[in-house]
């Protein structure tokens, strides 16, 4: 029989799980963010500061409360849940005194605008599906870092001596790939200068782009959404909805079932058309 203790933190629990509970924090934050954002505008500070500042001070005093009771509803199974955990993080560097040398945590109070991700199952799985994707990344990082090595290498030896502001040394000639990977300013700003000094130049950056823009990038992209499909997927059966893969696996699982129960008929009915005596 549950204890009474047991039975106020299970209604603590439900309460604070309540659909209205979680929409009203969304909203605060919401608000929150906004005001902090108001408060960028010395215009704006100087007319309703007084007002935007207790505003912040109230909703942060909400979030205290919120996050107090669901460490007293949880206990320490709440500091087991990662998110139970970034919450906790994140309103406690609002606390921080924000004056001397923690002056800098002032700009963090702006991080309160991610408890949201917590709140929204479509944010958290995204967030969750990214998580999951870093071993997967790994590789295709590894990769990345390997053909850049060799391109900023090469780009050196090729055009460090003509273009020292850009490909002096490895590292100038890798922040410049980077800057031709991510497309921007790279024909007319760097591509087109160096094909007049080196014509042939056009295959290095064509062949670069090719391998580094359209392949690797849409591999960090495939092993992303891999990874997001397979969290949602996890959610659906843990929720009771069964996926198509799931229900394909059980459509070929029965067909072979099927299949070994037609050959043990066949095989009785080989057994009866003997008979005992033959």
């Amino acid at each position: 029989m549950p204890s009474a203790e047991t039975s106020w933190r299970e209604r603590l629990r439900t309460w604070l799980a309540r659909p209205f509970i979680e929409r009203a924090l969304i909203v605060l934050i919401v608000i929150n963010a906004a005001i902090l954002g108001l408060e960028t505008y010395p215009a704006v500070m100087a007319r309703w500061g007084s007002l935007l500042l207790a505003l912040d001070s109230a909703i942060l005093a909400v979030f205290v409360i919120e996050i107090a009771l669901r460490i007293i509803a949880h206990g320490t199974r709440f500091f087991r849940d990662p998110w139970g955990v970034f919450d906790f993080v994140v309103v406690g560097i609002a606390l921080v005194p924000s004056s001397g040398p923690f002056a800098v945590l002032r700009a963090l109070r702006v991080l309160r605008a991610l408890r949201i991700l917590s709140l929204v199952p479509s944010m958290r799985r995204v967030v969750t599906g990214l998580l999951a994707a870093i071993p997967g990344l790994s590789s295709v990082i590894a990769v990345m870092l390997l053909i850049f090595y060799v391109g900023a290498v090469m780009a050196t030896k090729l055009f460090g001596q003509s273009f020292p502001d850009w490909f002096g040394s490895l590292g100038e000639s890798a922040y410049t790939l980077f800057q031709v990977m991510t497309l921007e300013s790279w024909s007319m700003g760097i591509a087109r200068p160096v094909i007049e000094t080196y014509p042939y130049a056009w295959i290095f950056f064509v062949v670069f782009i090719l391998v580094a823009t359209f392949t690797m990038l849409n591999l960090f992209i495939a092993v992303i959404v891999n990874a997001m499909q397979a969290e949602h997927d996890r959610e659906m059966l843990a929720a009771g909805v069964e996926t198509t893969e799931h229900v394909d696996a059980q459509h070929l699982l029965t067909r072979e079932q099927i299949t070994a129960m037609r050959e043990e008929l066949r095989e009785l009915r080989a057994l009866i058309e003997r008979g005992p005596g033959r």
